[in-house]
């Protein structure tokens, strides 16, 4: 996988005390603010720049999606939270409980082949609703907010889409070259 490696994140793991206090920080009005204005805005770069290693998620799992728009085709990139599931790379369309997907949603659900971390893949949308049920269980133990982001998409009737992303052949998927 030209030397490409994933941090595997455990959903069963238990997050120190930092990590908790972070996340719980991150569901804030403060957080969510300092999120939308300056951490989406910045962490792609940040984590595109360090080639993963340093993302102003700081504890939280995250890395880079990268994704082509649905209607340009240019790529797009955006760090996201993530756990692993088995052989799978889980990522929740969350967007903070906003009343709309986030844009990358609408772009892999055009072009499911994208890069996280890096690494060629394949995005499916989790549609089964035992599934789902038990993949909130597990990202809550990874990002506890989820739970909140979840009520104030619901007052929005918006349910948060929740994807799977499975390693595909070392054959390049996008090409960043042009950049």
């Amino acid at each position: 996988m030209d030397g490409l490696e994933l941090k595997y994140v455990d959903p069963n793991r238990r997050r120190g005390w930092f990590g908790r206090a972070y996340a719980a920080f991150s569901a804030t009005r403060l957080g969510r603010f300092i999120s939308a204005k300056l951490v989406w805005k910045v962490d792609p770069h940040l984590l595109r720049a360090t080639r993963g290693r340093v993302g102003m998620g700081l504890v939280l799992p995250t890395a880079l999606l990268e994704t082509r728009g649905a209607k340009t085709g240019a790529v797009r990139r955006n760090a996201v939270i993530y756990f692993h599931d088995e052989g799978r790379v889980t990522i929740i369309a969350s967007k903070a409980g906003a009343e709309r997907h986030p844009a990358w949603f609408h772009n892999l659900r055009a072009h499911p082949e994208v890069k996280f971390g890096g690494i060629p893949m394949r995005a499916a949308v989790v549609s089964d609703e035992a599934e789902r049920h038990r993949l909130w269980a597990l990202a809550d133990r990874v990002f506890a907010p989820y739970a909140a982001y979840r009520e104030d998409a619901s007052k929005a009737n918006r349910t948060i889409p929740i994807v799977q992303l499975t390693v595909l052949s070392t054959r390049a998927v996008l090409d960043t070259s042009e950049e």
